[in-house]
């Protein structure tokens, strides 16, 4: 709309509109104002259900035994003995003597040097890369691989692929459900027990077969395996310059061979060119030379020579499949191979294996030293594989103290095969340790397998031997019960505090929420200071709220009348915690802090249900349960009114009315728009009459001029 401003009547068209659209807005801003107060309201309810959140958390750790089964020990030698006693601990006294041999941990350490010669094996490079260092060692030739699968429902069988291999050295496999490791089985009439598994090959002989005695969906059932090649297929491109193995240490012999483009390539009699070979094996007429082998890291680096043969092959497949000059060509690769590779076993028992858990592991080729002892120290078996760089030898230890098997003549740690035997010298190493903790406690001659056990809610911790009777008394903690119950009453008194203070605030019915034109007119210290007021006093008088003080003193006050609480301790001024004298302060609480104490020494238990006792009715529950049900409720009533910060407007009471307040100001707004456009309609209508009547009267005085 093309708006007329006094152009013809020389009036301020545009201000008088404002002027009179002031009057217009007044109601749509008291709905604005309105809608402020209703969100600041809605605010501070929440500030206050946090409040009240917080401290039903402080109940919920009032409601469990340790807030008042605190226990202390006192050890007669903390140089033989100490202990720690958790809220389960009955208060005795315990006599421990005759410590006759700590536990230890079992430990293996190797015969000698593990290098060959005066240079040290680097047990960062590959072990193939460091053979001449190492005597005895001797490789087999296969793959090792590796499957992770998730079983997708219950069941005894699990098959996994082959990829067109053969299971080899099947009693060496890895099976494990979740990370736990499973005996291998492989007699076909044996009953399987919960943690065994039988290995099979399934009639076509494309997969392996894993029979357990049960298998839950969702398990994660990890195989590692050797399989006896391994036949990788893999797609390059024109412009591809070689491409990676996903083994190393490859075996260089007849067995090796890549077809590629329908071309087949084998190793020559030096073990590092690929050349075309013909359907014999021998080599072809052609000479082409494919590239060179990294044997060690399984890379395939193309020739100059066969680059320009890929490009000529990739010209003759674009003509032949009508491809443009800049489409990708791509070719199959399909790489057979083998690779060196050893493994050996470490057996022992351990807390989660006591009956002995045993585990194979495979060495490749292009592995190093360190990676071995990662690996074995990574295990189920429990054991630390270390090398000592200035000795030259290495170690086997239990990651466990103590001897599990029951017979300390017998050895916990175990192993077998060339590399860690012959190679690493563990074949025929004592082995020192691997023995229980043994002692006398009450007069009871015992063992444990770790110098720090647990006893009827004690842990003790031995730390040397000794003849002498040691004693530890467990007795109640009263300080820490005694502040467990101070920050309660704390927590309480922060909480009545805050509600008093909001419900008793000051309001100043003067002091609206700002309005625009307001905002403009004040500096920002000067808005500050007014919303400072307007905010105030918004919950005053809440009956809800008072409501909920009132409830929770009626909790406080009301005798516990349960069989666990003496009838001395019925009432919390029984045990010291009373109102304060000041009648202003809500019903806060106070604390002598002489006759608390003397109740929680003279009959802990009463003191106990006084707070957390349970029962059926609420004079049979204790102080704490009371509260929390007494605040749930004012939690739920909270959250009716004022909602979550999650919660949709629709969900409580306070947001309901938002959205009423937000509709009718859509509407108002609509409504001064129309109004303004009614205003701006009538004042062109005047600017254009007068602006007539100006033509009409410049019309007659022309004519009277015209006329003398």
């Amino acid at each position: 709309m093309v708006r007329i401003s006094g152009l013809a009547s020389g009036m301020d068209i545009d201000q008088m509109v404002k002027d009179l659209m002031k009057v217009e807005r007044m109601p749509l801003d008291k709905l604005k104002q309105k809608q402020q107060t209703l969100e600041w309201q809605r605010d501070d309810y929440r500030s206050l259900n946090t409040l009240f959140f917080n401290f039903r958390q402080t109940l919920t750790n009032m409601k469990l035994t340790p807030a008042y089964r605190a226990r202390s020990t006192v050890s007669t030698n903390d140089q033989f003995l100490t202990a720690t006693a958790s809220s389960a601990a009955a208060m005795s006294s315990y006599s421990i003597s005759k410590v006759k041999q700590l536990a230890t941990a079992a430990t293996k350490v190797n015969t000698g040097k593990i290098s060959s010669g005066t240079e040290k094996v680097d047990i960062n490079q590959s072990i193939m890369s460091q053979a001449g260092k190492l005597s005895g060692l001797t490789w087999e030739q296969g793959v090792v691989e590796s499957k992770s699968i998730s079983v997708s429902e219950d069941g005894t069988e699990l098959k996994f692929p082959l990829d067109g291999a053969n299971l080899k050295d099947i009693n060496n496999m890895n099976i494990k459900v979740d990370g736990k490791t499973y005996k291998l089985v492989t007699d076909p009439n044996a009953v399987l027990a919960d943690n065994e598994v039988r290995v099979s090959v399934s009639d076509t002989g494309t997969d392996g077969v894993l029979t357990f005695k049960s298998l839950k969906k969702g398990s994660n059932v990890k195989i590692d395996y050797v399989a006896d090649k391994k036949i990788e297929k893999t797609t390059i491109s024109d412009q591809t310059t070689g491409f990676q193995l996903n083994h190393g240490a490859i075996v260089t012999d007849s067995n090796f061979s890549i077809v590629l483009n329908n071309k087949t390539f084998k190793l020559d009699e030096n073990g590092t060119d690929l050349i075309e070979v013909d359907a014999s094996g021998n080599p072809a007429s052609s000479g082409l030379k494919l590239g060179t082998l990294d044997k060690e890291t399984g890379k395939v680096t193309f020739s100059d020579a066969y680059k320009e043969e890929l490009k000529k092959e990739a010209e003759e497949k674009r003509a032949a499949e009508n491809l443009g000059e800049k489409d990708t060509v791509s070719f199959d690769v399909s790489t057979t191979y083998q690779q060196n590779y050893t493994s050996f076993k470490v057996a022992t028992s351990t807390s989660q294996y006591p009956n002995g858990v045993e585990e194979n592991f495979f060495v490749q080729g292009n592995d190093s030293l360190s990676k071995v002892m990662t690996n074995v120290n990574n295990s189920n078996v429990g054991v630390s594989l270390f090398y000592d760089s200035f000795s030259d030898q290495m170690t086997l230890t239990r990651t466990e103290t103590g001897n599990f098997n029951g017979d300390e003549t017998v050895q916990e740690i175990s192993t077998s095969g060339n590399f860690i035997d012959t190679v690493l010298k563990f074949g025929g190493a004592a082995e020192t340790g691997g023995t229980n903790a043994k002692f006398n406690i009450n007069g009871l001659d015992t063992e444990r397998t770790s110098n720090t056990f647990e006893m009827n809610g004690v842990t003790f911790t031995l730390k040397k031997t000794f003849d002498t009777a040691e004693s530890v008394s467990i007795k109640n903690d009263s300080s820490k019960v005694f502040d467990n119950i101070k920050a309660f009453v704390d927590e309480y008194n922060k909480l009545i505090d805050t509600v008093n203070k909001k419900i008793s605030e000051d309001r100043y019915r003067d002091y609206g929420p700002l309005t625009d034109e307001q905002r403009e007119q004040l500096s920002d210290k000067q808005q500050e200071m007014w919303e400072e007021k307007a905010k105030s006093g918004l919950l005053k008088g809440d009956t809800m709220l008072s409501g909920a003080l009132t409830q929770m003193r009626m909790s406080m006050y009301q005798p516990v009348d349960n069989a666990n609480v003496a009838s001395a301790f019925k009432q919390l001024a029984a045990i010291g915690i009373k109102t304060t004298a000041n009648y202003l302060e809500g019903g806060k609480l106070e604390i002598d802090e002489a006759a608390l104490k003397k109740a929680i020494e003279d009959d802990p238990t009463s003191v106990e249900n006084l707070f957390r006792g349970t029962g059926d009715t609420t004079s049979s529950k204790g102080i704490v349960q009371r509260l929390y049900d007494d605040v749930s409720t004012t939690i739920n009533k909270l959250n009716d009114r004022a909602g979550k910060a999650y919660s949709t407007n629709q969900q409580f009471t306070i947001g309901r009315n938002l959205d009423d307040v937000a509709k009718k100001i859509t509407s108002f707004t609509d409504r001064l728009k129309q109004i303004e456009d009614r205003y701006y309609r009538q004042f062109s209508a005047m600017e254009s009459a007068i602006q007539k009547s100006n033509n009409q009267m410049n019309y007659l005085l022309q004519q009277f001029s015209s006329g003398q």
